[in-house]
């Protein structure tokens, strides 16, 4: 299996993502890899970790006045990976993040929303790239 980390969605995997029938609660998994180094367009913060710039996008995502919550989101749990039991990959992921949703349009809608394009640049800067996974309750 070939593992590939982006940063960017192209149009054939957003059109076969959000293509698909919408019908109620799903729960991303965020397996994420942080740059050494922040790289805002504009050259500023040239010295913060990636990951802190991330921290940045997740605390304005986050709580009871973030853009989840204005899109009836929310994080389940964010943690920092510290070890893999079975399998293999080339690189471990840095962190993870476990957000629910209460349908595919419902993210959809928050990911083209103005609140999340003006928070979404500090996800840019911090991420070497990351993988999205959708999934649905097994009794769904």
């Amino acid at each position: 299996m070939e593992v590939i980390n982006a940063t960017h969605v192209n149009n054939e995997q957003a059109g076969a993502f959000f293509g698909t029938p919408d019908d109620g609660p799903i729960v991303m998994i965020n397996l994420l890899t942080f740059k050494e180094f922040a790289t805002y367009e504009d050259g500023s913060d040239a010295t913060l970790s990636g990951e802190d710039a991330y921290l940045r996008y997740g605390a304005l995502l986050d709580g009871p006045e973030g853009v989840l919550a204005k899109f009836g989101a929310k994080l389940l749990y964010s943690g920092k990976t510290t070890g893999l039991l079975l399998g293999s990959v080339e690189e471990e992921w840095d962190a993870v993040a476990l957000v629910e949703y209460p349908s595919t349009s419902g993210m959809l809608a928050m990911v083209m929303s103005p609140e999340y394009n003006a928070i979404d640049h500090h996800r840019y800067a911090g991420l070497a790239g990351q993988l999205n996974i959708r999934t649905k309750s097994l009794g769904a």
